[in-house]
This record gives structure tokens, sequence and C-alpha cells, in this order.
């Protein structure tokens, strides 16, 4: 079975920090904060009933591009997440230091 990527092009307000994110289709944590929700079993679905507030645990770079693991708070989920070219990583990285 291959699981197909669905694209959602929708603007939401992070539940965590209340920056409002315009997003590009692809968006699925906030830039300010990296935060993110757990909404999808699949990517783009929207089907997971939990809805928790998904926490960024890590950010490793892979070559040019950074990772960021998403945690949920609510059950445990982790989800590892391309960041944006928007993102604002160093400061994520200078808090965590």
């Amino acid at each position: 079975m291959t699981i197909r990527f669905r694209r959602q092009i929708e603007d939401f307000v992070c539940t965590f920090c209340g920056t409002k994110v315009f997003g590009d289709g692809y968006t699925n944590h906030c830039p300010m904060c990296l935060w993110s929700l757990h909404v999808d079993i699949d990517p783009g679905d929207r089907a997971s009933l939990c809805r928790g507030q998904m926490e960024p645990i890590s950010l490793d770079q892979k070559q040019d591009q950074f990772i960021i693991t998403h945690k949920c708070i609510k059950c445990g989920h982790l989800k590892p997440n391309k960041a944006s070219k928007n993102d604002r990583v160093e400061e994520y990285l200078d808090n965590m230091l």
C-alpha cells in the first residue's frame, strides 16, 4: 500500500505561541516556535483523532537541510519533519543552549 501525501493549503493560529501562520500546502508547524499539532496519520490526511500539541524535541542537520523531530505531548507519537526556509531554527538552537 502506497502512502500518498495530500497537500493541504491551510492557514492556522499556532496553539503554542499564538502566531498567525500562512500555509503553503507543506506547512505543518509554526515557523516561530516550531511547535506542531498531531493532526495526520498519513501526511496531509488530517485523520488523527489525537489533536495533541507536538513539541519540537530535537533538531538534526542532514547536509543543508534541518530535520525537526516532534513528539506529541498527549500520546507520545514521534514525527520527523523538514524545516522550511522561514523557520526560526537559530532561535530554537539558542534556546537549547
